[in-house]
């Protein structure tokens, strides 16, 4: 083995068109991947490349040694991202990319920039004494979980590639060591703002700030005010995107503001998980032990690390104190209502409704309150709703989601109801309702099936056959029924674990 990584002459693999490293010198430090004794390739994700405008034959045949960190693709320049962040409420004001490497940026088909990133490429200055590896389970969790969520529609970092590195890494036990490569629209997160804000670097805060702007809001530079502009930008996806994690059921699991892009992309999936039975106060994560992260605290721990994003930005808004601060909050209040206005609209289409109707607030909340009395599955009740929806005879297997049958009956009576004064046709609200109630989730106990068989036998079978499934989420596939069924209750997951 090497104990650096080779250089390889492949503009035309990866057209790299930096940007990141253009700015100060100490945003990042440059840092190349350690290469590793036998990489294998697990999965390289194709459609992804060729969208990305990559040379798909060349990844075929390199994509071991690039995905590990062996061979640095030319054009790119390696760098591990400097960032701070709030972790549970405890702010680290120097975190950084500790088992990550940004390889560079490219363009895709399309025009739109993303960066190409490592994970557990081997150590850099920000590795706190990790060792900057990770192991093949995280690995594999990441790239379901991200390729689920794109399928899903909820925007969401992607999984290129993932390979094996044929050495081992030591947490609790000895595991197979692994490398997952990451597709973002950017890696900046609030903690990113955090890092220049905690060392009175305002300049390096407008420096963020500005290419900020120029990378993901563009038209925000005509703005009277553009860094209010962009905090109200930003607090606008991020309560976009919070509603649609709870439409599916699911709980992010770490929501540090290390852990929350300014770009609007749900990002590091470590101790995540998708609810199976409705809980509002389901947690999964294995260090969240106070339920600081649980799912019906998301939206308002999203609000809480947006303030953190808006004090870091202050400076920037207004340079009298005061009045910066009256405008930062005026965002913060706001995105309450924004939240709301979209978790609203969404569970709407959850239950049919295409009108708005004062009433309809209560009617959802009287669905969930019913699913958490009778320990209903999430995703299966708004599933089979839509079924019901197109057929009244799929009314026993609506009932079945229930813990006792006749419980859903008062309101069904309430709910059809309501749909007497919805305009849509009954054919046009099912095919609606299956467009946005999934039949197909990356239920915990599968994606921990896929994991077990890829750790303990080398089998990645079923990690290819979730894949397969959770690719087509919101399609009828009577070959894979199976994986839209809860657990079982000896096949129940109950913790999750980050992966560090």
């Amino acid at each position: 083995m090497t104990s650096t990584p080779q250089k390889i002459r492949s503009g035309a693999a990866f057209p790299f068109d930096n940007s990141y490293v253009g700015l100060p010198k100490h945003f990042f430090a440059p840092q190349s991947p350690t290469p590793v004794s036998e990489p294998w390739l697990i999965k390289l994700n194709e459609p992804l490349a060729a969208e990305l405008g990559l040379d798909v034959e060349a990844l075929r045949r390199d994509g071991a040694a690039i995905f590990s960190g062996n061979l640095i693709p030319e054009g790119a320049e390696p760098l591990a991202m400097a960032y701070a962040g709030h972790q549970f409420g405890g702010f680290s004001p120097q975190l950084g990319d500790g088992r990550a490497i940004l390889l560079g940026e490219v363009i895709d088909r399309s025009g739109k920039r993303f960066d190409i990133q490592l994970k557990g490429a081997g150590p850099t200055p920000f590795s706190r004494r990790g060792d900057g590896r990770a192991a093949i389970g995280p690995v594999l969790r990441e790239y379901i979980i991200s390729e689920a969520m794109f399928a899903l529609g909820i925007p969401a970092t992607r999984a290129l590639a993932a390979v094996t590195t044929g050495e081992p890494v030591y947490r609790e036990e000895v595991l197979p060591g692994a490398v997952f490569t990451r597709v973002a629209a950017s890696h900046i997160r609030v903690g990113t703002f955090q890092y220049f804000a905690a060392r009175g670097d305002t300049e390096g805060v407008r420096s963020l700030a500005d290419y900020v702007i120029d990378r993901h809001y563009p038209a925000l530079r005509e703005a009277d005010n553009p860094y209010l502009a962009l905090f109200e930008a930003v607090s606008e996806r991020q309560a976009a995107l919070i509603a649609r994690w709870l439409h599916v059921g699911f709980i992010h699991g770490v929501m540090n503001t290390d852990n929350m892009t300014v770009s609007g992309e749900t990002i590091d999936f470590g101790p995540c998980a998708f609810m199976d039975a409705y809980d509002p106060a389901t947690v999964f994560s294995s260090i969240d032990q106070h339920g600081r992260y649980a799912y019906a605290n998301q939206p308002g721990i999203g609000q809480w690390n947006l303030a953190r994003l808006g004090e870091t930005l202050l400076p920037l808004i207004d340079g009298e104190p005061d009045s910066a601060v009256d405008k930062a909050n005026g965002v913060i209040r706001a995105y309450g209502e924004r939240f709301q206005a979209h978790w609203l609209a969404g569970m709407r289409k959850k239950i049919g409704l295409t009108g708005d109707e004062d009433g309809d607030l209560e009617l959802v909340q009287a669905l969930l309150s019913l699913m958490q009395a009778q320990n209903a599955d999430f995703t299966l009740t708004f599933r089979r709703l839509s079924d019901l929806a197109g057929d009244e005879a799929a009314e026993p297997a609506f009932a079945a989601s229930f813990r006792e049958a006749e419980a859903s009956r008062a309101w069904l009576t309430q709910w059809r109801e309501r749909l007497s004064r919805d305009p849509q046709t009954t054919s046009a609200r099912a095919t609606a309702m299956r467009s946005v109630n999934p039949a197909f989730i990356p239920r915990n106990h599968r994606v921990e099936q896929a994991i077990e068989a890829a750790v303990e036998n080398g089998d990645f079978s079923l990690f290819e056959a979730l894949l397969t499934v959770l690719a087509r989420p919101y399609e009828n596939q009577p070959d894979f029924a199976g994986y839209g069924e809860p657990p079982k209750p000896h096949e129940r997951v109950l913790a999750t674990f980050c992966g560090t």
